[in-house]
């Protein structure tokens, strides 16, 4: 029998995995109750002679991160990510992403608690890619993108908080850090109307949160600003692809197609120097795909900037945060992005739906 609280989570994993009908209640609630279930604490893994070496060093580096997270960055301290579960799959969820055909603008859905969003997860590869093809059959364009983790925005603290997955477990150190850092920020301020506003803070989070974790630390430090260099330029080649899509879409409807598959063969073909490790990406690149990238990345300037207007003070820069989530959304966002300042580093997308 599931008691009332944990019903309550029911509700939550609902939302987190774009359910709106009630037919679809034992998908979300039996997926994320599935997780927990499955989670044990990190002590007892530690403990537990079976545990591969491996996977008891980065677990015992995890809870360096867990602590690092709520005593310098002023993230939530409750007792997420401090269990384990191996799930034996490679994604938490699948999320289905879809855009019109000649347009940038995501599909939303709405759900009880958590509100809106521009994708749809599903627990299940074969449930999600079922539904996908269904949007298609509509006309929509659409990617079904696994996920390695979500926030259940501390829904979850009753059943023992939001595990560590083997999905990332194996990052390289800055990646893991980030990980942890950006869905624990989810927990910290959210806004029930607005996804990009709410992925662009948790990725500015992550970014500035692993470079500081990582000071000290030089290769692990090299290897991080390497990989995040690569996804910059793959994010450059990106937004200048998304701006001519934008262009050609806003142009006569008989030129829409032919200008259109210009502009993705060129940034197919542009991808193999400009944005290399990202080729795949361009190749099955879509409306969706550029869509759902903008929702990311594109408030993430804004946020490092009001970061260095704190002074570079957590608990401060959470709090003006916090001061813009009862803001109507256009306010909240023309605010942010009002900041004033000189440029900065942007070298960080945050891409879940990329990895």
């Amino acid at each position: 029998m599931i008691s009332s609280r944990a019903l309550l989570i029911a509700v939550a994993a609902l939302s987190l995995s774009g359910c709106s009908a009630l037919s679809h209640w034992s998908q979300a609630a039996g997926g994320h109750l599935g997780i927990m279930r499955a989670a044990r604490p990190v002590p007892d893994w530690l403990a537990d002679p079976a545990t591969p070496p491996d996977l008891a060093e980065r677990l015992r580096l995890s809870q360096q991160m867990r602590d690092y997270a709520s005593r310098e960055l002023a993230l939530p301290d409750n007792n997420s990510y401090r269990r384990y579960a191996d799930l034996k799959r490679p994604a938490v969820v699948w999320n289905i992403v879809a855009a019109p055909e000649f347009g940038l603008t995501l599909k939303t859905w709405c759900y009880p608690i958590m509100g809106c969003a521009g994708y749809q997860g599903w627990f299940d590869r074969d449930a999600a890619q079922t539904h996908a093809d269904a949007l298609k059959a509509e006309g929509w364009e659409v990617q079904v993108q696994p996920i390695p983790a979500y926030s259940s925005l501390g829904w979850s603290r009753w059943l023992g908080g939001d595990p560590l997955l083997n999905t990332f477990i194996r990052y390289p150190e800055g990646e893991l850090a980030a990980m942890i850092f950006h869905e624990l920020t989810h927990q910290r301020v959210y806004t029930s109307d607005d996804t990009g506003f709410n992925e662009a803070y948790a990725s500015a989070v992550e970014l500035l949160g692993a470079r500081q974790w990582l000071v000290g630390k030089p290769e692990a430090l090299a290897a991080f600003e390497a990989g995040r260099e690569r996804r910059a330029r793959f994010l450059a080649l990106a937004r200048e692809g998304r701006e001519k899509l934008k262009a050609v879409y806003a142009g006569p409807a008989e030129s829409r197609a032919a200008g259109k598959a210009a502009v993705m063969a060129e940034l197919r073909e542009r991808a193999l120097t400009e944005a290399p490790g990202y080729e795949a990406w361009f190749q099955r690149a879509n409306n969706a795909s550029f869509a759902i990238l903008s929702a990311y990345d594109e408030l993430v300037p804004a946020f490092m900037r009001l970061f260095e207007r704190e002074g570079r003070d957590w608990v401060k820069f959470h709090a003006a945060v916090e001061q813009l989530k009862p803001l109507p959304r256009e306010e909240r966002r023309a605010t942010l992005k009002g900041l004033g300042g000189g440029p900065v580093d942007e070298a960080d997308p945050a891409t879940r739906q990329t990895r």
